[in-house]
């Protein structure tokens, strides 16, 4: 991560609420009653926002004043997420003053909390922290309750600004109200996203003042499988085309300037000693082309170096030198991104870091409006056509695939004449490949072992690697809840070392393979695994676009070795099914000399962004492949016999 985005208090884990509850505001009293707000207010609303008052100052580059005064009532339970005070303090930011009132359903004050009984302990991933968390369970016993927060920042930077985000799913709103007041020379500029709330712009000599105000704004739902917070909800964003981190003064009014700043953290460190360049040129010299120049070097850094998150020179923006990483064997993504060009340029070989905003299903950054969006940094290899693009951090990622993290985006390039914004990669459906081969033989008794093969590509092959390196109960978790396998009695699950890419084998022993029987009758369900687990959230009065995690194909074959005596009486229908957005295709047969039956299965999704507009055709989709899966091979057999072990 190179920075943090910071934002008001209230942005606490809202993707997570799923239920939506109507607040009882019988027995409540004092200023902040609820019976005083309005229905439309209150309806639906875990959380009323009573009164926000937020105060941006900004007196230069490297001096802002950053105020927060919320009063707000959790209503219910399904609020209490609110009742968590967080804020993130580094070098560039420090959390000055908090002070939180409480008080209880007769406005009777509980409870009064300063900084100092806050906990506030070092936050990082990596050899050194990234910062500081202060944190405060605020106690609540009943609700309502309702709490009084203020809190103060003192931020040494203007390259990234807190938002003004004013309302939240599930949370109604009486007021809000956030002031800027920035000193004219600075190059303020501000953007709506979500909302066409405009400010009021004012002028009282030292400042020019801008100030939104909200009133009573109903709760927003919270839609499953909408991501990208930052885009997706009413927020205004704020930028100072000038700057200055730490001492390093830079210009934000353009990509451009923007790349500059970024180029002058580079400047010198991507210098390999001559001995080093020489490895370099003997690893590729007898390549056939550039790309297999690169993608030699790409390996040698896949399975020589690893990742650790190190938030050292400015913040988190300047790497370590490539030589430093070269010894160390191991850097977070500037310094890996940083060595990989150093080592290209050893060979002849051309390239650029590339800053991105990293995260899964994120929204571009916005073309029109330069701002600090990125947190994340990959390289590029430029070419008339298709360039190449390297994930430095993963030592799985497959040559030139970059996966969801940082697919469909507008990363910055920077290049010797400054920035630009160029797309990377958009997501394909084969780029991300599933497919299963399972031979299950069903026992006299019903019980059944089971061999699947599985071979995966992409973002597939990154989460099998996951599950694999994980413990056997989280497995067997992964097996039943991901995959939607049968419970297993036990089970044995390895990777595969192949040429062939990622290849896995999963062995299990089932107590029972029908779902059930009826006389001499077995009900078998066409895969021992769904080729889809889950139902998709409700369609109707969808606002935001649906989220897949990625595009894919499934592709499956299952084999049923049926005990002797026992023949099919009834086999699904061939079955196919589509929409603009995914494919599906079944069928089955018998083969008589090997008493088995087969079921063969393939799964398509084309785009795993589903505009909001064409979500209930999808959804649709889905339940219909649900209903054909849910149909039985149905088998005649004799007597059970004595039941067989693993």
């Amino acid at each position: 991560m190179m920075c943090t985005k910071i934002k008001p208090n209230k942005s606490i884990l809202y993707i997570l609420v799923s239920c939506f509850s109507c607040i009882v505001a019988s027995g409540q009293t004092g200023p902040y009653s609820l019976t005083t707000v309005p229905e439309a207010v209150r309806n639906k609303a875990n959380v009323i926002m009573h009164s926000e008052n937020i105060e941006l100052q900004i007196d230069g580059p490297d001096k802002v004043n950053f105020k927060v005064h919320q009063v707000f009532t959790v209503a219910n339970e399904d609020g209490k997420r609110n009742l968590f005070f967080t804020e993130y303090s580094n070098r560039f930011m420090s959390l000055e003053d908090v002070e939180i009132r409480v008080y209880d359903a007769n406005g009777k004050q509980a409870g009064k909390y300063k900084k100092k009984e806050m906990r506030t302990e070092a936050e990082g991933e990596g050899l050194i922290p990234d910062g500081y968390l202060t944190y405060f369970k605020i106690p609540a016993t009943s609700y309502p309750v309702t709490v009084d927060i203020q809190y103060e920042k003192k931020i040494k930077s203007t390259l990234t600004l807190p938002d003004y985000e004013f309302i939240e799913p599930e949370e109604g709103v009486v007021e809000s109200n956030c002031t800027v007041r920035v000193v004219p020379d600075i190059g303020f500029r501000y953007k709506a996203r979500n909302t066409s709330v405009e400010p009021v712009i004012t002028d009282d000599g030292k400042y020019k003042v801008y100030t939104w105000s909200v009133k009573n704004l109903a709760p927003l739902e919270y839609e499953e499988g909408a991501v990208a917070t930052n885009v997706r909800y009413p927020h205004i964003q704020f930028v100072t085309d000038k700057f200055s981190f730490l001492g390093f003064d830079g210009d934000l009014s353009s990509w451009k300037s923007l790349g500059t700043w970024m180029k002058g953290l580079y400047d010198g460190l991507d210098v390999l000693p001559q001995e080093r360049q020489q490895f370099f040129v003997n690893l590729v010299k007898d390549a056939k082309d550039e790309n297999e120049k690169i993608k030699r070097i790409y390996d040698y850094l896949q399975h020589n170096f690893r990742y650790v998150s190190i938030q050292l020179g400015i913040g988190g923006f300047q790497p370590f030198s490539a030589e430093f990483t070269d010894k160390k064997k191991y850097g977070d993504c500037k310094a890996l991104s940083n060595f990989m060009k150093a080592a290209l340029k050893s060979v002849g070989v051309k390239s650029y870091v590339a800053i991105i905003n990293a995260e899964y299903n994120q929204e571009p950054v916005d073309p029109g409006f330069p701002a600090n969006d990125f947190n994340h940094v990959i390289l590029c290899i430029p070419h008339p056509k298709d360039s190449v693009w390297l994930e430095c951090t993963s030592s799985s990622t497959e040559f030139n695939e970059l996966g969801t993290f940082t697919e469909n985006r507008n990363a910055l390039l920077v290049t010797d004449e400054g920035g630009y914004l160029v797309p990377t990669p958009t997501s394909h459906a084969e780029s991300n490949y599933l497919a299963t081969r399972t031979t299950v033989n069903v026992s006299d008794d019903l019980s059944g072992l089971s061999e699947t093969m599985f071979s995966t590509k992409g973002e597939c092959s990154e989460m099998m690697d996951e599950i694999l390196r994980e413990k056997r109960d989280d497995q067997k978790e992964a097996l039943v809840f991901y995959y939607g396998f049968k419970q297993p009695d036990d089970f044995e699950w390895a990777k595969i070392e192949s040429m062939d890419g990622h290849q896995s084998k999963l062995r299990m022993a089932v107590a029972k393979v029908p779902e059930f029987t009826a006389g001499n009758k077995l009900f078998i369900n066409p895969r021992i695994y769904k080729i889809w687990p889950k139902a998709l959230p409700k369609a109707e009065n969808r606002k935001l676009d649906f989220y897949f995690r990625f595009p894919f194909e499934k592709m499956d074959t299952t084999i049923f070795k049926l005990p002797a005596g026992a023949k099919p009486d009834a086999l699904p229908k061939e079955n196919e099914l589509s929409c603009n957005y995914a494919s599906f295709k079944s069928k089955f047969w018998y083969n008589e000399a090997d008493n088995a039956v087969y079921s063969v299965a393939e799964l398509i999704l084309k785009k795993h962004k589903i505009p909001a507009a064409d979500y209930a055709s999808v959804k649709k989709f889905f339940d219909d492949l649900m209903q054909a899966d849910a149909q039985k091979i149905v088998i005649k057999t004799g007597e059970t016999k004595e039941k067989k072990a693993f």
